[in-house]
């Protein structure tokens, strides 16, 4: 019976490649220990970083608190110096009143005559003072319900005339009354309605508005109007009526109105003069204050441009309006431009009978 042969399974491994795997199991190992090194490098790395930048943190921290307390020390010491001069100069009127004491040789009876006529004279004084502004107050204001103060209390003599039975103010609303300049007339017109209220110009017409009806008469009626390319009166639904200037209630209410007026569009005098005729009886004492000819006739133009001329051509058509006997006191706030508006109201106010002022930069 013949045998099977076994089949013998041969497995060589040779040296060389012993060594090859032995050699990269060192280098994977060497690469593990190495990115582990490295990591740890890095956060030691960074530990100090962040450690040094809290440190320059706290550094300029501390130096601005030291700044802080050297300006603080300074203040204290400027403080103490001028403490130490007022105390020298206390020590040193002290000494000169000793001084005075010990050297005074009048005795104390003539002393004491002499300040009891000190006394006296001060009463006199006083008494004299009180009764020259009781009779100055009564001079001035002895007819009059509001008062009214200039800048750095000053008083006004003028040859204005602001009586009457019956007095009429016609203002000037038009956008020209927002500045002085025509630049800054274009340029404050597309303004908001604030900033066209606090313009300097329109606020100087409304004090002047103020001032006038701070002379009123007690026992006088008035009349306020606003003009631009339409005419109204400030007191609501009073238009063609008198209002009793009384104990200056409607005043008061007259002038909150005005400055609540936000001046805009063009001028149309030839209606604000037309308010003379409407009213009945008629004023007998006219105040207008404007700044420029007119620049139309009706309530409503579309012409873009106006020449000089045609503005002076405007006044004249204006004038038309105005009853004989009625005297026109102008008050004109100039505009740049505008040369023959100064002539014009001059004139007017010289046929008329009235007054004429050129308004200044800080009236009233």
């Amino acid at each position: 019976m013949a045998h099977r042969r076994r089949q013998t399974e041969v497995f060589s491994l040779s040296f060389l490649d012993c060594m090859c795997c032995g050699f990269g199991a060192v280098i994977l190992l060497f690469m593990i220990i190495n990115s582990q090194i490295k990591n740890q490098v890095n956060l030691e790395q960074t530990y100090p970083e962040n450690k040094a930048n809290q440190l320059k943190f706290d550094l300029l921290e501390t130096r601005k608190r030291l700044v802080l307390a050297k300006n603080s020390f300074k203040d204290l010491d400027q403080q103490n110096i001028a403490i130490e001069n007022e105390m020298d100069q206390m020590l040193l009127l002290l000494m000169q009143l000793k001084k005075e004491l010990e050297d005074e040789s009048i005795d104390s009876l003539a002393r004491n005559k002499s300040i009891e006529k000190l006394k006296s004279d001060i009463e006199k004084l006083n008494e004299e003072r009180e009764r020259m502004l009781a009779v100055a107050s009564r001079a001035t204001s002895g007819g009059q319900v509001r008062s009214f103060t200039g800048d750095g209390d000053r008083q006004y003599l003028t040859g204005l005339k602001v009586g009457g039975e019956r007095i009429l103010i016609l203002i000037d609303t038009s956008a020209s009354m927002l500045d002085r300049k025509i630049i800054n007339i274009l340029r404050r017109r597309n303004m908001s309605d604030e900033v066209k209220l606090r313009s300097v110009k329109w606020r100087q017409a409304v004090s002047s508005v103020d001032w006038l009806a701070a002379q009123f008469p007690k026992e006088s009626q008035f009349q306020i109007y606003t003009f631009n390319n339409m005419t109204k009166s400030v007191i609501g639904e009073s238009d063609g009526d008198w209002v009793d200037v009384g104990d200056g209630k409607e005043l008061d209410d007259a002038i909150k109105a005005l400055r609540r007026t936000i001046p805009q569009n063009g001028t149309n005098l030839k209606d604000a003069f037309a308010v003379i005729n409407e009213l009945n009886p008629r004023p007998d004492n006219v105040i207008l204050l404007i700044d420029s000819l007119p620049t139309m006739n009706k309530a409503e133009t579309d012409r873009g441009m106006i020449t000089g001329q045609e503005r002076l051509n405007l006044y004249y058509e204006a004038e038309t309006e105005i009853p004989s006997g009625i005297p026109m006191n102008i008050l004109l706030y100039p505009m740049e431009g505008d040369y023959n508006a100064a002539i014009a109201y001059w004139l007017l106010a010289y046929r008329t009978g009235g007054s004429f002022m050129s308004i200044s930069k800080d009236w009233p």
